[in-house]
């Protein structure tokens, strides 16, 4: 089986590593010609994921055309705000039978579309051969080969029927799901909470304060998925509260980490500056904030995270301003109407 993977950041990088170890065809374009030549030269990502070894059957190249000439699966790991630019680019070389599996998390700030919307502008009669991956996966513990679980989704469930099949394996368990949109909106929101997880813990205002924090945002992501067409149930699967739970908790979340320097006083231009990798819940608690006026969804934690990040908002003032709003039924707002 030969398995193209479009981006070499972490995860992409993580997933090279796991399908080259069960003996794959791997090839994975970068966009940095030092990443292809530490992959290829070195057998390691040390821009992006460094510690790892990279299988000999994982080859690395530049030229998206020829990481893409053969591919029978092909695996779309790019950051959201770049996405579009690189699927028009990909499109003349995407074989037309090869499935296409988006594991990105994340919400076109512009269009306000999940990535499937945009697939489907830029790719004729895609649906079909499109699924979503999205669940509680830590590339580096991927990368370790320890074990995990995440949900695939595609409209057409007999294609996420034989990925799920051809996909998992005794470290990487895939569980099967239809509603893409449920999918994709609680892997790009999670991010904004888990930001807000990170601030609670910067502030170090407590174990109970971060709970809070994650029961409340499961909430906002459910409302706004629901209101956009996804079935309720799927945020209490591994693409809701299981990827919330890990990235408002786990210390290799980076966007956990922004909230956490946010909460101990430093300045989100000097956060972003310190390190190569993508923080996806900063641009998308933009396309959130607007996605949530735009459906007449509220969602005050996202809207805070929003405010502090990008309109000078002090932390502790974020707090305060959540803990003052008007009291509420515990489940306001959520329908479990579709």
């Amino acid at each position: 089986m030969k398995i193209s993977i479009i981006g070499a950041g972490s995860w992409g990088t993580a997933l090279s590593i796991y399908f080259g170890r069960r003996e794959f065809d791997v090839k994975i374009w970068c966009y940095e010609k030092e990443v292809e030549e530490d992959i290829n030269k070195n057998r390691e990502n040390r821009t992006y994921l460094e510690g790892f070894r990279i299988p000999e059957k994982v080859s690395a190249s530049t030229d998206l055309r020829s990481v893409l000439k053969d591919a029978e699966i092909i695996i779309f790991a790019t950051p959201s705000h770049v996405t579009r630019e690189v699927l028009m680019e990909a499109a003349p070389y995407l074989p037309h039978d090869a499935p296409l599996i988006s594991v990105t998390k994340g919400i076109e700030v512009e269009t306000l579309k999940l990535m499937s919307q945009v697939y489907e502008e830029i790719i004729e009669d895609v649906s079909e051969r499109f699924a979503v991956i999205s669940g509680p996966t830590f590339a580096r513990e991927v990368a370790r080969g320890l074990p995990a679980a995440a949900t695939i989704a595609s409209k057409n469930t007999r294609l996420s029927n034989h990925l799920q099949r051809l996909l998992s394996d005794t470290t990487f368990r895939l569980y099967e799901s239809s509603d893409v949109i449920g999918v994709e909106v609680g892997g790009a929101v999670k991010n904004v909470i888990a930001i807000a997880a990170g601030i609670c813990d910067g502030l170090k205002l407590g174990l109970n304060a971060r709970a809070a924090i994650i029961t409340r945002g499961l909430a906002e992501m459910t409302r706004l998925g629901v209101k956009m067409g996804a079935n309720p149930l799927t945020f209490l699967g591994l693409s809701g509260i299981g990827d919330l739970v890990l990235t408002c908790t786990g210390d290799l979340s980076r966007n956990r980490m922004v909230g956490v320097k946010l909460g101990e006083g430093k300045r989100l231009k000097d956060i972003i500056l310190s390190t190569p990798m993508v923080a996806e819940g900063v641009k998308t608690s933009i396309a959130v904030k607007a996605l949530s006026e735009r459906e007449g969804v509220e969602m005050p934690i996202s809207e805070t995270v929003y405010r502090i990040l990008h309109e000078g908002m002090k932390p502790e003032e974020g707090a305060r301003v959540l803990m003052a709003r008007s009291l509420k039924e515990e489940l306001y707002g959520i329908s479990l109407n579709r």
